[in-house]
């Protein structure tokens, strides 16, 4: 990465992403109401070869941050109430600038929901719609992805080289119940200019239709998002639409997934820029697994309007020692318009219960 994008991404809020664990621990279950528990560690040995900034070595947590989440539900007459919390946490304190022990917490996901017949109303804290089964999808997820060299935070995964983050924010969001393998999303969400006054201060619109279906042998599913807000930086109008596909089929998996967007960041994707920068990127990845082995290859680019393109290659091995344990190794060069190369070397491991 050149250096005005490593800076950005180095400032920018430690990234993570995850679905509800399927391993929770179910710590309460009576009268209809549960409470389970769910966690994930990771750390990682990271050899970076960067061609601005030289050879680093370190131990570092990869892609998604260690967190600890809690889920409760309770069943009151034809509605089913709930919620959940989580807490996502570096292992790397304070990044070299700060105080020994100042281990950084952030809180992604902090909202309640409602389920019944017509389907379910999250409203709180969770991530966007827009591009979420784009990185949701990616399979360097429990990985490492993007080199950050000296970087306190976590590496990027395939984020400004494939998808931008689907940043969690504030919002209002209405999923509608599964028919016949499709569903719909759609939800309001606090602009990137939150409280402050000026351009950009309008609520965004995201959405989402996912469809999911089983053949002989095989799974498929497909989705596509769009966005609309206002920009930020000249209150002019934003919008954007993330897509992709994935077929799996006797341990083959082929996954495909671009966005095409104006104004809106590459890195973040509730940060907006000005409505005249165009973005767009694709990320393709093809893997194979059996018997607890997994080998994952991987190509991401995006390119922008003010003639800058990133991309990456990865390839990376994934060995399940049981069902909450992995240990992973990783390969990872990424460059740019500007000729900086960054290679990278990662091998760890990943505890999900």
């Amino acid at each position: 990465m050149k250096n005005n994008k490593a800076k950005l991404l180095a400032v920018a809020v430690a990234m993570g992403i995850s679905t509800q664990a399927s391993a929770a621990i179910e710590l309460y279950n009576q009268d209809g109401t549960t409470f389970a528990a769910d966690g994930h560690f990771n750390a990682f040995y990271v050899h970076t070869d960067d061609d601005t900034s030289g050879n680093q070595s370190r131990v570092r947590m990869g892609f998604l941050p260690n967190w600890i989440g809690f889920n409760v539900s309770k069943q009151i007459d034809d509605l089913k109430v709930g919620g959940r919390s989580s807490f996502w946490v570096t292992i790397n304190d304070g990044g070299g600038t700060s105080t020994a022990t100042d281990t950084a917490i952030d809180v992604r996901q902090f909202y309640g929901t409602v389920d019944g017949d017509f389907g379910q109303v999250l409203f709180g804290k969770d991530f966007g719609l827009y591009a979420r089964s784009n990185i949701f999808s990616d399979e360097l997820l429990l990985g490492t992805g993007l080199p950050q060299i000296n970087s306190g935070g976590v590496t990027f995964g395939n984020i400004s080289v494939g998808y931008p983050y689907a940043t969690p924010s504030a919002q209002i969001t209405y999923r509608s119940p599964m028919n016949n393998g499709f569903q719909v999303a759609v939800g309001i969400l606090d602009p990137d200019s939150g409280e402050t006054a000026g351009a950009g201060n309008e609520a965004r619109f995201e959405g989402e239709v996912t469809y999911a279906t089983d053949f002989d042998g095989g799974k498929f599913n497909a989705w596509i998002g769009g966005a609309t807000g206002e920009s930020n930086t000249d209150g002019g109008s934003v919008e954007g639409i993330a897509y992709g596909a994935r077929i799996a089929m006797s341990g083959f998996q082929f996954t495909v997934s671009g966005f095409d967007q104006e104004g809106i960041s590459s890195v973040l994707a509730d940060s907006t820029v000005a409505s005249n920068v165009e973005s767009d990127g694709y990320l393709v990845q093809a893997s194979y697994g059996a018997n607890g082995h997994r080998i994952v290859l991987s190509h991401g680019e995006t390119d922008t309007n003010a003639a800058s393109e990133n991309e990456m290659d990865s390839i990376a091995y994934f060995y399940d020692i049981n069902s909450n344990l992995k240990l992973i190794a990783e390969y990872d060069i990424a460059d740019n318009t500007a000729g900086n190369d960054t290679k990278q070397f990662a091998i760890g491991a990943a505890l999900t219960w």
